[in-house]
Parts: C-alpha cells; structure tokens; sequence
C-alpha cells in the first residue's frame, strides 16, 4: 500500500459481487414515478437518510450548494399542483397532431397522490463569488445539486420509495408559494411516497413516447464521432 503522509485516507476496493450487484440494481430499476405512490407517509428516519445521501453528492469546490424545502401540507401540494397544470397546458399546446394527443393521455406528475414533496434548489452565491472549480463554468453549482438528486433517487430506489421530478411549471410560482428568496434557483421538485410496483422500463418507453438508445451508438473514442474497438 501506498503512504499516506497526512493519515486522511482509507483503504478501498472494489465492493463484494452481492453489494456491487445492488448498486447497479438501483441504478438500472430506477424509475421516474407518477402514479404508483402510496399513500402511506414516510417515516422521519427515512427522510433523514434520503436527504443524508442526498448531502452526500460531490460538489464543485465543497461549496455543497443544495437546500431541501420538505413539503407535506395538502394545501400547499395543491397550489402546487394548479401551478402545474397552467404550465402543463402550455407545454400541450407545443405540440401537435398526435404528438399532441400522446401528451395530453400521459401523467407527468404525482404532486396530489404523493406524501411527500421535496423542492431542491440550489444557491449560487453560496462559497462566494469564486469557487474552486466553478471558474471556467459556472453551471457547475447547478450540476453539483442535480448530483445530489441523483443520490437521493438512488437511496429512495433501495428504500422501497418512489421519486418522480416534476419540471412542468414556471419557477416564479413555486418561488412565489415557498417563499423562496430570488437569487435561489429551483433545480427539482420531487414527489416521494413508498411504492409496492414500477413499469419494468421507463414508463415514456412502455407508452411509446421513446425508446432507449444504444449506448454502443453514444460512445466515442479520442474524438467526436470516432467509434472504437472495445463498442459496449
């Protein structure tokens, strides 16, 4: 083994085949829930883990830019929810034919069902104006906090939890109901409930919306558009 003149590390290794099969079980089970929520709440303890692994996300800088707004009263999920449907009208209207008529038949989100809502945003004047690794792009506050979703998701998915990400609504509205200060941006809004059953794909490919893509066709060796030997 290697020194390690300032004692800060710790051995590491791959995972054992049983644990390491687990992750990639919640990485390849992971759903995007809209209707499969329970309506049994969500013990306190288990919140606190999700968000735990939620805290746990790299970060540009360690500036750990994140903020979770827990939401649990029905009142506030339904104002919520109609903010939803204004933005979830519009976005119908942008498309057409029969795009438009698949949209109008899918369920976007499960702000109503679920009992549990988490607003995650993110603050980019946190670690001042400066930030190690934010220099030469500064949307990496924003990538950090999406890693953090990621995270929670993950943890929700071993959990028994279900998480669907909402996105259909114009932020000065959920701003507006949480009493989110401006400079803070909303990055998720996600519904959390337990769930007994999920769509074993994606439910937008299970419907026809799309498919999956190959990853061998996304996969490029020492340049754009240069695929090599060792394909997926």
């Amino acid at each position: 083994m290697r020194p390690d003149p300032i004692g800060c590390l710790a051995a590491a290794g791959a995972f054992s085949p049983d644990e390491r099969a687990a992750v990639y079980r919640a990485i390849e089970t992971r759903r995007d829930v809209r209707d499969e929520f329970l309506s049994d709440p969500l013990p306190d303890e288990l919140v606190a883990r999700l968000l735990g692994a939620a805290h746990s996300a790299p970060s540009v800088g360690f500036m750990q830019p994140w903020n979770f707004v827990l939401v649990r009263q029905k009142e506030t999920r339904e104002r919520v929810w109609k903010a939803f449907e204004r933005a979830n009208e519009e976005a119908a209207l942008m498309f057409s034919g029969e795009a438009q008529t698949k949209y109008r038949s899918l369920k976007l989100e499960g702000i109503r069902q679920a009992p549990l809502s988490i607003c995650v945003t993110c603050d980019r004047t946190r670690g001042g104006a400066v930030v190690l690794g934010r220099t030469h792009n500064p949307q990496m506050d924003v990538y950090s906090t999406v890693c953090a979703v990621q995270n929670l998701w993950l943890a929700a998915r071993a959990e028994g939890v279900g998480v669907g990400w909402v996105s259909i609504f114009h932020e000065p509205e959920i701003k507006s109901i949480l009493g989110i200060p401006e400079h803070i941006e909303i990055v998720a809004w996600l519904c959390l409930g337990f769930v007994d059953r999920l769509y074993q794909q994606p439910e937008l490919a299970v419907k026809g919306w799309r498919q999956r893509l190959p990853v061998e066709d996304l996969v490029f060796e020492e340049g754009w558009g240069i695929q090599g030997r060792n394909r997926v």
